[in-house]
């Protein structure tokens, strides 16, 4: 397996609106895209962008709210009510030859590969297997590089 970028950190919040005026008021942010629904994950979802660097794109911060109290982020949101880290993503260039290596490797993928807020493929790999941290892994964005 090959580290790929850190796309993005995902942060768990009960109020989408109010986490983004505090990235808008406390952090400076300007570029936070506009909130979507991701129903088939059970959240509502926006990014904010963080400045581009000299060889390449800023990284991301994806802002997740439950759409419903069947959402696995009601559940995180009930041990942690004011919200925090929930997962950290890094790209690969090929999903399906990443799934396969993680699985080789005995790592649990939490469900089937999807199509993540990005409009990529991703897999989550559990917790337990990846030092204590939710992470999500998504195919490159063909027009992001």
């Amino acid at each position: 397996m090959q580290l790929g970028r850190m796309n993005h950190v995902g942060v768990a919040v009960p109020d989408l609106d109010a986490a983004i005026a505090f990235y808008r008021e406390v952090m400076g942010a300007s570029d936070i895209t506009e909130p979507f629904d991701l129903p088939e994950q059970g959240v509502r979802v926006c990014f904010v962008n963080t400045p581009d660097i000299a060889d390449g794109p800023g990284t991301q911060v994806e802002l997740l709210a439950p759409l419903s109290e069947a959402s696995p982020v009601t559940n995180f949101l009930a041990k942690n009510p004011a919200g925090g880290q929930h997962h950290i993503c890094f790209e690969v260039p090929d999903i399906e030859a990443a799934r396969a290596e993680f699985e080789a490797m005995g790592k649990r993928i939490l469900g089937p590969t999807r199509i993540g807020a990005h409009g990529t493929p991703i897999f989550f790999v559990h917790p337990k297997d990846m030092l204590g941290q939710l992470t999500e892994i998504m195919e490159t964005p063909k027009e992001a590089h």
